[in-house]
Order: structure tokens, then C-alpha cells, then sequence
């Protein structure tokens, strides 16, 4: 879950359940926080940082998949490292629209942006 959080410094105390995780960087979109989900990104803006992850561990019969697109993390904007592997994990990121238009985007989280 994304929280409203920018800064992980304005994080004061742990959260009962998970962990929180920041410096993610959402490319081919922008998460947009007076909606609470992906929005298109501006005009000439190809990377900008995602607020602080409330990571929540979930079984996955328990996750409700409406209105979620499952972003792919990389660990860099190639998509690749040296071995050919990239891809670290999925965030399920809250959306409006139907998750195919996110994938023709391209929307992906990076770890690190070169």
C-alpha cells in the first residue's frame, strides 16, 4: 500500500504489521496522491519517486485483485543486470483504469536509476 508519506525521515514509529520501504521510483506513470492510485505522468517526466510502501505480508487468497496493477520492480532502467535477470518483485499498486492500459505504458518500479 502506498501511504501519503514522501519522506521515510517523517516515519515516527513501525507499523504493527510489515515493514515500510522507500526510494522506489515509478516510471511510464506517477502515482497520484489526492486520488490514491496511478495517474498518467506529466509532460516530459520519465521517472518520479514513489511515496513510502507499506509492505504487508498477505496470503494470496486473501488479496482482493480489483483495481490493481501488479508493477513490476527492476533493478535498474535497463530492466536487466548482467545475468539477464531484472525483475525483483511485484507491487500491487491501486488504479481506475483497466490494468492492460499500465502495462501498454510500460509502467515499471525501479530500484535505482542510473
Amino acid at each position: 500500500m502506498v501511504t501519503d508519506v514522501l519522506v521515510d525521515d517523517d516515519i515516527e514509529e513501525r507499523p504493527t504489521c510489515g515493514c515500510y520501504t522507500s526510494g522506489l521510483f515509478i516510471e511510464g506513470a506517477r502515482w497520484d496522491a489526492e486520488s490514491n492510485c496511478l495517474a498518467r505522468s506529466h509532460p516530459k517526466v520519465l521517472l518520479e519517486r514513489l511515496p513510502v510502501l507499506l509492505v504487508t505480508p498477505t496470503e494470496e487468497h486473501r488479496v482482493k485483485m480489483q483495481n490493481i496493477f501488479q508493477a513490476p520492480v527492476y533493478t535498474t532502467t535497463n530492466r536487466r543486470d548482467k545475468r539477464e535477470q531484472g525483475l525483483e518483485f511485484q507491487v500491487d499498486l491501486k488504479t481506475d483504469v483497466h490494468e492492460s492500459f499500465w502495462i501498454l505504458q510500460g509502467v515499471c518500479l525501479l530500484l535505482n536509476t542510473d
